[in-house]
């Protein structure tokens, strides 16, 4: 029996959203636009230089040697295909949800397999409708390639998949970072103040970052751990709206909390210092 040959490919699967619910509502109808937008993504992935590894029912599996392309096709097919149901009602317009992934599958005949595959056809589920949801190990590979903007919507739990994904939607028609001087205002006169007053600005963008890199911190802990921070603010919150901060009484209720906090950063300083202490030749 010959064994199944491995590569490296990025992978696009696709699926219509709601798609059961567009077929009781007008069966021909649906198929006959099924059998068009696939007609579209057909000819933009052979433009891309992919293939069409498989079909059944609403999905498509794609496959591309080439991860820039594989991601230019995806926008280009929501693109397309929003300008197809931009003419139809609301209730008829079919939107594809798609993801993408880089990573190594098993290749029999025309027919692909393994985690790669897994991956790709799992973040298609979490993208939103019309949208595209990328693995980490696409985003690396295309963010300072494409025009396109990336958010990070964090880690998520792949089925089959032991270790959890991160993951990236795409802003279509964005870009990966905004300039300077288009940093949206909540206030013209909060602009106007901190304008006239640097520090006020400086703090006040230090006060963001510091916010960013806390809530980036918790969104890498263990569900546990998010927990126990979740508790502590929610019993802080409690006192401020009870008592002020006249009486801090949420020190008592949140103190098996924080102590589960302290112990997981000490128990992973300790695996830190472990792992630095040990080498090749222990």
């Amino acid at each position: 029996m010959e064994r199944a040959r491995r590569r490296l490919a990025a992978v696009m699967c696709a699926d219509v959203a709601h798609y059961s619910r567009l077929m009781e509502r007008d069966e021909d109808g649906t198929l006959d636009r099924l059998k068009s937008y696939r007609s579209i993504m057909s000819g933009l992935t052979e433009r891309h230089h992919g293939r069409i590894v498989n079909t059944w029912g609403d999905a498509v599996i794609i496959e591309f040697s080439s991860v820039v392309e594989a991601v230019q096709c995806a926008v280009d097919i929501q693109n397309e295909l929003s300008l197809r149901n931009a003419d139809l009602p609301q209730a008829a317009r079919m939107d594809f949800r798609i993801g993408i992934n880089l990573g190594d599958i098993m290749v029999e005949g025309d027919d692909i397999y393994g985690d790669g595959v897994n991956v790709a056809a799992r973040l298609q589920e979490l993208a939103p409708t019309g949208g595209v949801m990328l693995s980490q190990s696409v985003h690396d590979q295309v963010r300072s390639k494409l025009a396109l903007g990336f958010e990070s919507v964090g880690p998520q739990t792949i089925k089959n998949v032991s270790e959890p994904v991160e993951a990236f939607s795409v802003r279509l028609g964005g870009r990966n970072e905004p300039a300077p001087h288009e940093a949206p205002s909540q206030d013209g006169e909060e602009t106007a103040r901190q304008q006239a007053d640097p520090q006020l600005g400086a703090d006040t963008q230090a006060f963001a970052n510091g916010f960013e890199q806390a809530r980036n911190w918790l969104r890498r802990q263990p569900k546990r751990i998010r927990s126990c921070v979740f508790m502590i603010g929610f019993f802080f919150v409690l006192n401020l709206l009870t008592s002020g901060l006249s009486t801090l009484w949420f020190v008592w209720p949140s103190l098996p909390f924080a102590l589960a906090l302290i112990w997981h950063v000490f128990v992973g300083t300790e695996r830190k210092l472990m792992s630095g202490r040990s080498g090749p030749g222990d």
